[in-house]
């Protein structure tokens, strides 16, 4: 069984920039006339570029969406899962903003969870399991549906590029197809995923492709950096594919799904799954990792030359980075209700096919196994997003956007969330309007972008809860909050969402008033079974669910009226009144981040001495010795929270220095006067 024939043919072959006249106002390259120009041209249907062109058609911008093939519409190249910790926030907040995978997730998933549920809401990571096939129908009938977005199947050959009489900018003027047909645009969203200069490897094999069985493309790469940008190499990588009916599935662990499962859509009460498939671990052992050991040599990918994933690293790098390690867990995940094919998430790895097998068959419950497909690295070219606006414009050309890998990031979520803002922005922008941007303070998806934009990357960007210092006002129950009206107000969320936004708004603030109006001593609410301190002043019920064990529902026999409330109303308020006093101290924390920012940090401040920093947070301070918090924050490697810590540490440090010196000062003075 091959499984080449469930990935998508390449979409963009031998792309590189056309010049054309200097052009003013708005006429187009000479190369060609459309009668019917289009506002904005995505090139790519990934996870990107369906997210790109349907915010772009929901802006009001007459949008071409063009790929080489209508049934491969956001094809899953990788891992049959959306979202996880982090991830599963960017979900939310796509969704939040009226996008489309938090709702195909819903339709096509097969096993849903929340990871971090024993931890607090503010870590908590939606992630549910999808069958391939009925994501990629999902998605393709959406997209098909979407008003003021025109599919055209084909393959882009030029992008054509102006330059403005007035500003002397370059500009993008359209595309031309293979056909030799040109479409005349303003706006054109790239998202080429991991074809730019793409390169498999499987052990000493090398070939040219951007996914197995597709071909790469080099003209983009050359055009691009002829235009200015600067381009470097990462990798990353895929497992092998399972045959199910090959596996040993009484030796292994079980984990199902969790009941009810949780939608990712805001606008879903429920998912259309009725029974959800389980997933399977096992794990690797001594034996798996010699032979990865002696297959080191035999493999080109490990290279250290171009950088992979930190925190989704191959089999090589863990037995490499985490040598003491006796196993690593292995995730064996069903790919959807139809197919044999089983996904083993957390060991993707690149050395020969043969050894591949030999270490399958070393791991429990694979001792059989079929393998259907090697795993392979992949190595490919991106381009560096310090070369982005806010908007995920770029700067050296007027109307090119970029979205997805191309940017440094890896994973359907960044690769979404980073095609809805350029969407949105190249949609609005087309007709004049003002950009919508998203910002540290508003959410993950702004962490992001920040991120890329201001760091760069040196590594594939991948998102996680530790990137974000604002995490506990930008949790994934309340992405609706935060953005929804962002989104309504630059017209890319419909009549549909946002009536159903402000019906749980309203739902939310009467449940929150009669919380708050409902107030009673101590004594009051110990009588009625509630563990409070009989010295605490008068609380409202509303402060109240702070206290560990009460609830909103908990509430219902004592305030009847709140038994009205839906039990997602009834929850999300809980989760709100929870957070409200930690939310307040940290925008105060951010404020006084801000104002601290350029704090000098002593040349030989000691970092392995400073408690809760990582261990890569240290060696990557220790290797940059910055001057300052400022820069603190923008060492690779470093997060907020980190630059947090960072910060609280000098603080006390410098109080610390201030009471010693004025402790000597009075002993100096004792001394001074002692023989008077």
């Amino acid at each position: 069984m091959s499984l080449n024939r469930g990935f998508p043919r390449l979409w963009i072959s031998n792309l590189c920039f056309r010049s054309s006249r200097p052009r003013q106002s708005r006429k187009f390259a000479t190369v060609g006339d459309d009668p019917s120009p289009y506002d904005v041209v995505v090139i790519g249907g990934g996870h990107a570029g369906t997210e790109a062109s349907a915010a772009a058609a929901r802006s009001g911008a007459r949008t071409a969406l063009i790929t080489p093939s209508l049934s491969n519409l956001g094809v899953c190249s990788c891992n049959p899962s959306f979202g996880g910790i982090g991830k599963g926030t960017m979900i939310r907040e796509i969704d939040a903003l009226d996008g489309l995978c938090g709702r195909i997730v819903d339709k096509a998933g097969i096993h849903f969870r929340i990871l971090n549920r024993k931890k607090g809401p503010a870590v908590w990571g939606p992630r549910a399991q999808i069958d391939r096939e009925l994501y990629k129908r999902a998605m393709r009938a959406e997209v098909m549906g979407t008003p003021n977005l025109e599919v055209i199947q084909g393959k882009v050959s030029d992008i054509v590029v102006g330059q403005n009489m007035v500003t002397g900018r370059k500009t993008v003027t359209g595309i031309k197809l293979e056909s030799s047909r040109v479409l005349n645009c303003e706006r054109v969203v790239i998202t080429t995923g991991t074809f730019l200069g793409g390169e498999i490897h499987i052990g000493l094999d090398t070939f040219p492709s951007g996914r197995m069985g597709e071909a790469a493309t080099h003209g983009l790469s050359k055009s691009l950096k002829e235009a200015g940008f600067q381009l470097g190499r990462l990798k990353t990588g895929t497992p092998p594919r399972l045959d199910k009916k090959t596996i040993d599935f009484s030796r292994l662990q079980v984990q199902k799904g969790e009941e009810p499962p949780v939608p990712f859509s805001y606008i879903n009460d429920v998912v259309t799954v009725s029974e959800q498939l389980p997933c399977y671990s096992t794990q690797t052992n001594f034996a798996s990792h010699e032979i990865i050991r002696s297959n080191l040599d035999k493999s080109v990918h490990i290279r250290e030359t171009v950088k992979g994933p930190r925190y989704c690293p191959s089999l090589e790098s863990k037995v490499i980075r985490f040598g003491h390690k006796e196993n690593h867990i292995v995730w064996l995940e069903p790919e959807g209700f139809g197919t044999d094919v089983f996904y083993p998430n957390g060991i993707s790895m690149t050395v020969p096919a043969a050894a591949q097998e030999e270490i399958l068959r070393t791991i429990v419950g694979l001792e059989r196994v079929s393998m259907l497909q090697p795993g392979y690295g992949v190595e490919y070219d991106y381009v560096d997003p310090r070369n982005l606006k806010p908007t995920l414009e770029t700067n050296l050309i007027f109307g090119l956007y970029m979205a997805g890998q191309i940017n440094g990031t890896t994973g359907y979520e960044e690769a979404a969330a980073q095609g809805i803002i350029a969407g949105v922005n190249a949609g609005l922008a087309a007709q004049g309007r003002p950009s919508m941007t998203v910002g540290r303070g508003d959410g993950y998806i702004g962490i992001m972008i920040d991120d890329l934009i201001t760091k760069g990357v040196s590594e594939p960007y991948r998102m996680f809860t530790s990137r974000n210092e604002y995490r506990m006002s930008a949790r994934a129950d309340n992405a609706d909050l935060r953005l929804t009206a962002k989104g309504r107000n630059a017209g890319v969320v419909g009549d549909t969402r946002w009536q159903m936004f402000q019906t749980t708004i309203a739902a939310m603030q009467d449940l929150r008033m009669i919380l708050e109006g409902t107030k009673m001593s101590a004594s009051a609410w110990n009588s009625k079974g509630f563990p409070i301190d009989p010295q605490a002043a008068e609380r409202s019920a509303y402060d109240l669910l702070r206290v560990a064990g009460v609830s909103v529902d908990s509430l219902i026999p004592h305030l009847h009226s709140i038994a009205s409330f839906s039990p997602t109303v009834r929850g999300r308020v809980g989760i709100e009144s929870i957070y409200a006093p930690y939310v307040s101290q940290q925008r105060a924390q951010i404020g006084s981040f801000e104002r601290d920012e350029h704090l000098k940090l002593p040349a030989d401040l000691d970092y392995s001495s400073i408690r809760g920093l990582s261990s890569e947070e240290k060696i990557a301070l220790e290797l940059s010795r910055p001057e300052s918090i400022g820069m603190a924050r923008r060492c690779e490697g470093v997060t907020p929270s980190g630059a947090l810590r960072l910060l609280a540490f000098v603080r006390g440090a410098k109080e610390k220095y201030r009471r010693q010196a004025m402790w000597e000062k009075v002993e100096a003075r004792k001394m001074q006067y002692a023989d008077l």
